[in-house]
């Protein structure tokens, strides 16, 4: 199967901005943050939207869009039942990678790392935040199992509901926070003629950040 003309002929140049090595951050995580408020700023509609790739222990891999919830020092923050589909896969293997794309700014952030859980009492404090739906949509969806109609989750959600009325809402124990912590960041700007820039950090045994240029 050829690729059709029109989507052949798709192509944009990219000119924004550059990614030099005298102007980014030694902390990758310090750099991220920034890149990060610049896409707040921007006024892109969810600048938080990250893909979350997974892998089972033979090598199979999943991937889909969560969002980011918080950002450590030591990691990016993000929330999901543990029991899904991804919940399942880091339990199994650690190792996730997360991407970012804000194509209105030319960039990309590539992260790799291992994923562990938050404290419970992070979760519960995040959980408590959430509007009510939300927690209860939370109770009423087992999250990637196969379900037979939609009419399951309606009546979930009409019996926690009615269970909870005081919105007095406990957070479930198969729902919770993961951190990836990286040992990989990727720092991708556009750049014209696709001689992209791209700066890549990785972690050290001690915790030492290094930073090299990638072709493109």
């Amino acid at each position: 199967m050829q690729i059709s003309t029109d989507l052949a002929a798709i192509r944009k140049e990219y000119r924004l901005q550059s990614l030099l090595e005298k102007d980014v951050d030694a902390d990758p995580i310090k750099q991220f943050e920034r890149w990060f408020q610049h896409a707040l700023t921007s006024g892109i509609e969810e600048p938080n939207a990250m893909t979350l790739a997974t892998s089972t222990t033979d090598g199979k891999p999943s991937a889909r869009i969560v969002l980011l919830k918080g950002i450590k020092e030591n990691g990016l923050v993000f929330f999901t039942n543990y029991e899904s589909k991804k919940g399942n896969q880091i339990h199994d293997n650690p190792y996730a990678c997360l991407v970012f794309l804000w194509k209105e700014l030319e960039r990309q952030v590539r992260i790799e790392g291992k994923v562990k859980k938050i404290s419970e009492q992070e979760s519960d404090e995040y959980f408590s935040s959430r509007p009510v739906e939300s927690r209860i949509g939370a109770l009423s969806s087992p999250q990637s199992k196969v379900i037979e109609s939609r009419e399951i989750l309606d009546n979930n959600v009409t019996y926690f509901t009615n269970k909870y009325p005081s919105q007095n809402i406990p957070r479930p124990s198969n729902w919770g926070g993961y951190i990836l912590c990286p040992t990989l960041i990727e720092f991708w700007q556009g750049r014209i003629s696709r001689l992209h820039d791209r700066l890549q950090y990785t972690q050290n045994e001690v915790g030492q950040w290094k930073i090299e240029r990638l072709a493109p």
